[in-house]
């Protein structure tokens, strides 16, 4: 695959995961979900913000020459993440939509340019490998800044570090995104029938195996998760995707979730990269 390719795969990403539905709390085509500030249209006016983004991935991953160190391509993607993100709020008129996605999904693209310039395969062990060897040190990094930040600057994820101890996706990708690379593809590569419904399974598979930053933060209470894996356990009992009874389980789930305010942030971001790796591995 070329730059175009990378980029175009990175925005199709995107694109898929708001299209899918219904998706309990999370907006797609027939619903806000229970996020009253954005639409579908805001999360594409989001995407197509994010082109240049993906472009400055790809380069960087392409041209990045020191292979001893690869925190330093981190450092520099993180600078273009920074000009991402004002470009996603200048598009959205404020409301944040991809910041989780700009983060790991930027990795990802950078990461499999990185490999594609060395002429390795894209497989998921060698990308995962590639991610570890970006973020060494990051989590440590990162949250030993926290305490000396003023209680109202600080980010969700912070905050579920400070009062949890949960690394969330700093953690998941400081590991290569082992939950992508070893359940979520394999999983999706393994079910079948219409795109739409493949696409739900793998995103209840998902928010069952993490502990969603969003739900958690939206809750107020990691009580809110061992509800959860159970009303995912219900959905698969009833067959999912796959049959009338799993389909309308998950619209009432959906209706709860934005009666509750309940939203799965987290695992919609983790379907986005499981959707860009499956997309970009080395057949």
């Amino acid at each position: 695959m070329g730059q175009v390719d990378l980029v175009q795969v990175a925005q199709k990403a995107l694109l898929y995961e708001v299209t899918v539905n219904p998706k309990p709390g999370l907006v797609d085509p027939q619903s806000q979900g229970a996020h009253t500030d954005m639409d579908v249209f805001t999360f594409i006016d989001s995407s197509v913000s994010l082109l240049p983004y993906f472009q400055e991935a790809v380069q960087l991953g392409e041209t990045f020459n020191d292979k001893g160190d690869l925190t330093q391509l981190f450092d520099a993607l993180r600078l273009a993440g920074q000009q991402a993100e004002n470009d996603m709020f200048n598009a959205t008129n404020g409301v944040n939509t991809h910041k989780g996605a700009i983060f790991s999904l930027g990795i990802l693209v950078c990461a499999t340019a990185y490999l594609q310039a060395q002429s390795i395969p894209v497989t998921t062990d060698q990308l995962r490998m590639t991610v570890q060897a970006m973020l060494v040190g990051m989590s440590e990094h990162d949250f030993s800044k926290i305490k000396q930040k003023p209680v109202d600057q600080l980010t969700a994820g912070e905050r579920q570090f400070l009062k949890y101890g949960a690394t969330g996706i700093r953690g998941q990708a400081e590991a290569g995104f082992p939950i992508v690379m070893t359940l979520a593809v394999p999983f999706y590569q393994k079910t079948s029938g219409p795109l739409n419904e493949r696409l739900l399974d793998t995103l209840m598979m998902l928010s069952s195996e993490t502990e969603d930053s969003n739900l958690i933060k939206r809750a107020g209470s990691l009580d809110i998760l061992p509800w959860w894996k159970e009303q995912v356990a219900q959905y698969f009992e009833l067959g999912g995707s796959q049959t009338t009874a799993g389909m309308d389980f998950l619209r009432k789930l959906d209706e709860i979730c934005i009666a509750k305010n309940l939203s799965l942030g987290g695992s919609a971001d983790l379907l986005i990269l499981t959707i860009f790796v499956a997309n970009v591995l080395t057949k």
